[in-house]
C-alpha cells in the first residue's frame, strides 16, 4: 500500500479502532470516541427531529431540493453509533444527492433484538411518505449493519406492499450475520477495522438467540426481487467483501438492478474519512449522481 494518507489511516484504525469483541458498553464509548474525531463541514444545519416516534437528525444545506430526501442509516453492528454520530456521512450523500438526509437512531441491541431497527427504519420512512413526501423522490442509504437494515426495510416494505423509494446505497454492508462469507477469512489480515470475532459478539447481542439467517436480520437470506435499484460501493481490503458480492448475485438472480463498485485498498465504510481520502470523496459523488438519476426517473 503506497499510499501515504492509506498507510497512516490504517495505522490508526488499527490502534484506535473499536473492539467489537468487548462488552456493548466499551465498544459504544470506543466507537463514540472514534466518530467525534471525524470533522463536519460548518455549511450544514442540523436539527433533531422525530419520524413518527423514532428520533433522528435532519442534515440541510444551501440550495437542498425540498421535495427530496435521503433516509440514512447508520453503523455501528446494530450495537454501537448513532445518528448525531454519523450526521456528517448522511449530510455529504444529501448534498452530493441534492436533497436533504436524515439520519435515523433505531433502537440498539442487546436492549432492543431484532427486528426492532427494522421496525423503526420502516417506521421513519413512512413518516416521510406521511408528510408529503413522495416515494420517487426518497433515496435509502446506510452503512455495515445500516447496510443492512436498509435492505432488510425495503425488503419488510415490499412485504407490507408499501410503495418503495427510488433507490438504496448500501456501504459496506453487512448483510450475513451467520458470517459465512469466504473474505471474513481471506480479508482479516488486510481489514484494519474489523474482526471475525467482534461481528459474531454484536451479531449475537442482535439476533439475541434467533436464527442468525433470519431475514430481518441478515437480508443476504431475503427474497430479493421486486425491490428497487441498488448500488453497493464496498472496499477490497475488509472482511465483509463477500456479502456485498453475495448480494450482487443474489440480487441478480431475483432480477433486481444492482450496481456492485469493488474499490481498490479501501477499508470498511471508506467514505467516513471523504475529509481525507480522495476516493472517498469520488465514491461520494459518484453515488450521489447515481441516486439522483434514480429520483430523476
Amino acid at each position: 500500500m503506497a499510499n501515504e494518507i492509506l498507510t497512516e489511516l490504517f495505522a490508526g484504525l488499527r490502534a484506535n479502532g473499536p473492539d467489537f469483541s468487548a462488552e456493548p458498553e466499551v465498544a459504544r464509548a470506543q466507537f463514540g470516541g472514534l466518530l467525534e474525531t471525524i470533522p463536519v463541514d460548518e455549511a450544514f444545519a442540523f436539527t433533531n427531529l422525530s419520524l413518527g416516534d423514532v428520533p433522528a437528525v435532519m442534515a440541510s444545506f444551501e440550495g437542498a431540493g425540498e421535495d427530496g430526501a435521503l433516509l440514512y442509516f447508520h453503523g455501528g453492528a446494530y450495537v454501537t453509533g448513532s445518528a448525531q454520530g454519523y450526521r456528517g456521512l448522511a449530510a455529504e450523500l444529501g448534498r452530493a444527492t441534492g436533497v436533504p438526509a436524515y439520519a435515523v437512531d433505531y433502537r440498539l441491541a442487546p436492549e432492543h433484538p431484532c427486528p426492532a431497527a427494522v421496525e423503526d427504519a420502516v417506521a421513519a420512512y413512512r413518516a416521510l411518505l406521511a408528510s408529503g413526501i413522495s416515494p420517487e423522490k426518497i433515496v435509502f442509504a446506510g452503512d455495515s449493519a445500516g447496510g443492512g437494515l436498509t435492505l432488510a426495510a425495503l425488503v419488510q416494505l415490499r412485504d407490507d406492499g408499501t410503495p418503495l423509494p427510488a433507490a438504496a446505497l448500501l456501504i459496506s454492508p453487512w448483510l450475513d450475520l451467520a458470517c459465512e462469507g469466504d473474505t471474513i477469512a481471506s480479508k482479516e489480515a488486510a481489514d484494519p477495522s474489523l474482526t471475525p470475532s467482534g461481528l459474531r459478539n454484536m451479531a449475537a447481542h442482535y439476533m439475541a438467540g434467533a436464527d442468525s439467517k433470519n431475514p430481518l436480520g441478515s437480508p443476504l437470506y431475503a427474497d430479493l426481487s421486486g425491490l428497487p435499484p441498488l448500488l453497493v460501493q464496498v472496499g477490497a481490503a475488509e472482511i465483509l467483501l463477500s456479502d456485498s458480492t453475495r448480494l450482487a448475485t443474489r440480487a441478480g438472480e431475483a432480477n433486481t438492478a444492482i450496481d456492485l463498485q469493488i474499490w481498490p485498498d479501501m477499508p470498511h465504510v471508506f467514505h467516513a474519512f471523504h475529509f481525507m481520502l480522495p476516493e472517498a470523496r469520488a465514491a461520494i459523488d459518484h453515488a450521489g449522481r447515481a441516486l439522483r438519476a434514480r429520483m430523476e426517473g
